[in-house]
Order: C-alpha cells, then structure tokens, then sequence
C-alpha cells in the first residue's frame, strides 16, 4: 500500500519525482478497504481451460494480503467448446451480460488458439472486441495475455502481428527492465525470465508508433510488457508469465505425440533454456505409443524433477504491484471506472 504524504515534508516530493506512489492526505481519507472484482475472460481451449483458470487465480490469489479479491471467469459463447467444457463453463463461469451490468474493477484477458490466417476472421474476434470496447471506459485496467495483445494491437491500434521469421519462439527468455520509474515493475529485479510460446509477433517500433511505453523486454523475445499511452489502462504482455513450471513440458509433449502419431511431419524443437541435460537424456525415452499411462506418470515425475521456475517470482511481483495500482486508484462503486478526482488519461499521475 502506498504512502500518505500527510505534511509537507521535503521526502515525499522526491520519492514522487522519482516516480514512486505517494497519495495526497485527500484521495487517502477516501480509500475505504474494500474488495476488488477482476474478471477473467478465458479464451483458451478446452485442454487448458481449467490449467490457465488456475494460473492466473493462483497469481492473483497471492498478489495482495490487504484488499479482498473476487474473481469472475467468463469466456466467449462463440468459441467452439465440447460438451463436457460447456457443462463446466455453465456450471462455474459467469455470463458477460451480468457483469458488464454489475461492473468489475479490473480485467485480465488470456490467450487463445487460432486456426485462421487472419485474427479478424477467428470466432472470438467481433465478441472480444465488443468487450475491450466496454472495458475501456467502464473498468480501471485490462492487462492482456499474448493473442489477446495481438488482437487488442490490431483492432485498437491498427498494429498487425507478423510472423516470426525463424518460426516459433518457444522457450524461456532473459528479460530487462527497461522503465524502472513505471510503478508496476518499479520492485522488480533488473533482469529475469519469461517463458513465450509464438509464431507471431508486434514488434517494439510499432508498439511505439501506437503510443505504448516498454516496460520490460528482452533482446532474443523483443517487448513483453507495454502500456498503453495513459500508464495504465491498457496492459499488454507478449509472453507468458502465468506458466506454470511444466506447462512448456506438457506442450512438447502434446507436439511430440502429433509427430510420432504422423499428423506433424517434422519433430517438435526443444523450448530453449528450459529443458537440462538430464532431461533431455530421459525425453529420449518418450514415446507415448508405447507406454502404459503408469509409465508415463513415472517418466513425467522425474521429468518435472529436473526442470526449475525462474519467472514466477517476476510474475507474482507484476500481478502484485497491478493489484495495489487498482485498488488505489478504483471506484468503491464497481459500476464506476476511478475513483473521483482520478484522470483517466493518467490514472497512475505519472
């Protein structure tokens, strides 16, 4: 929670000059300690609904000690479900419609698997875009997830992803702080890891002819954090920090069983700095046409031993900070975007 600058003294004057958060004693006497409502809109397909469900409810859940946090998953009706994830998504998830009429402090957008050339032709496109559209002016920060950025680049800002030209950039990545002076990544550490999962990309020059400001990037995977012209309304990440330590496990051995079973015809690369040598010695030992479930549970097991999470820490940090950011600067009334007396087109007063 921030400072109260509650006299004149000289200290606070310059941590704010050095962008840190300090509130005048006026806006502090308004913040009555309160829940926050943060909207998941989970667009990912049925084989990960659940894993990235608990991904970000799991970050959320360990961001603030302080404000009480109530999450609302909702997905797309559009997208193409099975009958059992329809059973489950009625049973757990929330209609849009409630909540746009109930309002939400906050909105965290995952992403989203593509089978058509163009974003615009997807299922999801015109539903997303309606809600974008209404998060806008109705909820203090949306923070997008990697195909939502892309998506969001595109309608909003008329910036189109472009393939990557060495195909997919897979793997974990060392990445920089490069606006330390920005309150949401102001506690980080210099430099960390962040895994991605892309053959797309938005690159740094045209996130800056849209107006955004880098955050965080990284010289192999280019911009992963940028916000949006005002500093917070808008947050958008190309990788995936939610990930949990096996998930880049568990996608290669969704491509690995594609190759053997012959629907990919080249094997899957290996996700760079990820996997040890000893793992990659026991992954030769893979092949899922010729285990027993059990054995696989076995091989798994030592497989998950060997890898280590070395971006949770920077992910638990950001969604920390992101948390704090909208508790100060929402409305006590859900149905209202700030708090009075905030400037929507700089809501953080930097």
């Amino acid at each position: 929670m921030p400072l109260v600058a509650y006299k004149e003294l000289p200290t606070f004057k310059r941590l704010q000059d050095e962008g840190r958060t300090v509130l005048p004693p006026e806006r502090a006497k308004h913040q009555d300690i309160r829940e926050l409502h943060i909207g998941l809109l989970n667009m990912m397909p049925d084989a990960a609904l659940e894993a990235t469900e608990r991904q970000f409810f799991r970050l959320i859940g360990e961001s603030n000690q302080i404000a009480q946090l109530y999450i609302h998953p909702f997905t797309i009706p559009e997208l193409k479900r099975s009958d059992k994830t329809k059973k489950y998504i009625e049973k757990y998830y929330e209609p849009f419609e409630k909540l746009r009429e109930e309002g939400l402090d906050a909105l965290i957008v995952t992403g989203a698997n593509v089978s058509q050339p163009d974003l615009e032709l997807e299922p999801f496109w015109q539903p997303l875009q309606n809600i974008i559209r209404w998060a806008w002016d109705n909820v203090t920060s949306t923070m997008c997830s990697c195909l939502a950025t892309h998506a969001v680049m595109q309608s909003k800002y008329g910036q189109k992803r472009k393939p990557l030209q060495n195909g997919k950039l897979w793997g974990v990545y060392h990445h920089r702080v490069t606006n330390r002076t920005h309150p949401l990544v102001r506690n980080m550490n210099t430099v960390f890891d962040v895994p991605h999962s892309r053959f797309n990309v938005i690159s740094p020059e045209q996130f800056e002819k849209a107006g955004f400001k880098t955050l965080v990037a990284s010289k192999e995977a280019g911009t992963h954090i940028a916000v949006s012209p005002d500093g917070f309304r808008l947050i958008c990440m190309q990788g995936h920090p939610e990930y949990d330590t096996i998930s880049l496990l568990k996608e290669y051995q969704r491509e690995l069983k594609l190759y053997k079973s012959g629907k990919r015809s080249k094997p899957p690369p290996m996700p760079v700095n990820y996997f040890k040598a000893e793992t990659i010695e026991k992954l030769m030992l893979y092949n899922p046409e010729h285990m027993s479930k059990d054995e696989l549970d076995i091989l798994n097991k030592e497989l998950v031993d060997t890898l280590e999470n070395t971006w949770t820490d920077s992910a638990r940090s950001i969604l920390a900070s992101w948390t704090g950011l909208v508790y100060q600067t929402t409305n006590a009334n859900r149905s209202k975007q700030f708090m009075d007396g905030i400037n929507p087109q700089n809501p953080l007063g930097i």
